[in-house]
C-alpha cells in the first residue's frame, strides 16, 4: 500500500462489501510490517494509511458530495449497486471520513440528508418501500455499531455519533411502534451495544445518556400503543443486565448512575431491594472499597427508602461472622459512612479468621 490511492481503494472495497455486517476496526502499529490486516470482519489499519485515505475522501467529498441537492441524493440512493466501476459510492466517502474523524459534523449531516432524501419520499410519494427504507436505517445502525463497538477510543464516546444513532433510531421506533415485542428487542440490542461501548471506554457518559433517551422513547411508544401508562416495559430484565455489568465494572460511575435511573423507572420495591442487596453482598464478599459502587448503594438506599433493607443485610452478614452488628442508622448516611460500616464487617471477619488459626 504505497500511495494514498491504495489505502483509499482498500477501505472502499471493505466498506462497500460490508452490507449489514458489523466490523471490528482497530488502529494497528506500523511495526507490524503491514498497513492493513483483515481476518473476516476484523480489520486492522495503521494511522498513516487511514490518514491517507481520509485526505483523498475529503477531497472527493468537498468536490462531489457537498453540493448535492435533495434530488441528487435521492438519485444516488436509487443508483446504489449500479454505479460505474470507477466511481466510488457517495455514502462510502463519508464512512471513511467518519472513521478517521468521528466528530466531522459536515460528513455526519450529509448522511442525515442522504437518509432524509429517502425518508421524505417514503412519507410523501411512496417512491421508496417501507422495507427498503427500514433496511437503509438498519444498515446505518450497523455502520455506527462498527464504530461504537470497535477499539477506537474517540468513536466509542463520540457525542456526534451517538446523537446520529439516536436520530436514526427515532425513525425505526416509529416504523415498529405497532409491534411491542419488536420494540423491546430493539431496546435490548441497543443496551448490549452501549454496554460494549462502556467496556471499551470506561465512564462512557455519552453512551449511557444515549441509552436513557432510547429507553424513554421506547417506553413512550409502547405506552402510546397499548394505551396503558403503567404497562411493564421490560425494565426488570434491563436492570438485571445492567447490575451484572456494573459488578464486572465496579469503578464505572456512569453505569451505576444508569442502574439508578432504571430502578427509578418502575415502582417495584422488591426489584430495587434485590438490586441493592446483590450489590452490597458483592461488595462485602470481595472487600470492595471503590467510591462508585458505594455511591450507588448510598443513593439507591436514600432515593428508594431502603434503609431497612440495608440494615437487614448488614445484620445477616454480621450474624454469619458471630459478631454484633453496628447499630442501625436512622439518618441518611453519606457513602463514606456506609463504607465504614462495611469495613467494620471486614474487621470482624478478619478477627474471626485469626481466632480460628
Amino acid at each position: 500500500m504505497a500511495t494514498p490511492e491504495d489505502a483509499f481503494n482498500l477501505l472502499v472495497s471493505v466498506l462497500s462489501s460490508r452490507h449489514k455486517q458489523v466490523l471490528e476496526i482497530e488502529i494497528i502499529p506500523s511495526s507490524l510490517g503491514s498497513p492493513f490486516l483483515q481476518d473476516g470482519n476484523f480489520i486492522g489499519i495503521t494511522k498513516k494509511a487511514l490518514s491517507q485515505a481520509f485526505v483523498l475522501a475529503r477531497q472527493i467529498f468537498i468536490k462531489r458530495l457537498k453540493p448535492m441537492s435533495s434530488n441528487e441524493l435521492f438519485a444516488d440512493i436509487q443508483q446504489q449497486g449500479e454505479s460505474e466501476l470507477n466511481e466510488v459510492p457517495s455514502h462510502i466517502i463519508t464512512e471513511i471520513i467518519l472513521l478517521f474523524d468521528c466528530e466531522h459534523l459536515t460528513a455526519c449531516n450529509w448522511r442525515k440528508n442522504w437518509l432524509l432524501a429517502a425518508i421524505s419520499r417514503r412519507s410523501a410519494t411512496d417512491q421508496i418501500s417501507s422495507t427498503f427504507l427500514e433496511e437503509m436505517l438498519e444498515k446505518e445502525l450497523t455502520l455506527l455499531q462498527s464504530y461504537h463497538c470497535s477499539p477506537l477510543h474517540r468513536h466509542t464516546k463520540s457525542p456526534t455519533l451517538w446523537s446520529h444513532r439516536f436520530w436514526i433510531l427515532g425513525f425505526l421506533i416509529q416504523m415498529r411502534k405497532s409491534d411491542i415485542d419488536a420494540l423491546k428487542r430493539l431496546e435490548r440490542v441497543e443496551l448490549d451495544i452501549v454496554l460494549r461501548a462502556g467496556e471499551l471506554h470506561p465512564k462512557n457518559y455519552y453512551a449511557f445518556t444515549y441509552m436513557r433517551n432510547v429507553h424513554s422513547s421506547i417506553v413512550r411508544a409502547i405506552q402510546d400503543q397499548s394505551g396503558d401508562d403503567r404497562m411493564d416495559c421490560g425494565v426488570n430484565d434491563l436492570v438485571d443486565s445492567v447490575v451484572k455489568w456494573c459488578l464486572s465494572s465496579p469503578r464505572d460511575i456512569s453505569g451505576w448512575m444508569f442502574a439508578i435511573y432504571l430502578l427509578d423507572q418502575r415502582e417495584d420495591f422488591e426489584l430495587r431491594a434485590n438490586a441493592v442487596k446483590q450489590v452490597l453482598r458483592f461488595a462485602l464478599g470481595v472487600g470492595w472499597e471503590g467510591e462508585s459502587l458505594w455511591t450507588f448503594v448510598d443513593q439507591a438506599t436514600r432515593k428508594f427508602g431502603l434503609e431497612g433493607v440495608l440494615d437487614e443485610t448488614f445484620r445477616l452478614e454480621f450474624k454469619e461472622t458471630g459478631s454484633d452488628s453496628i447499630a442501625s442508622s436512622s439518618v441518611k448516611w453519606p457513602w463514606r459512612n456506609r463504607l465504614s460500616r462495611a469495613r467494620a464487617y471486614w474487621s470482624s471477619v478478619s478477627l474471626q479468621q485469626s481466632d480460628l488459626t
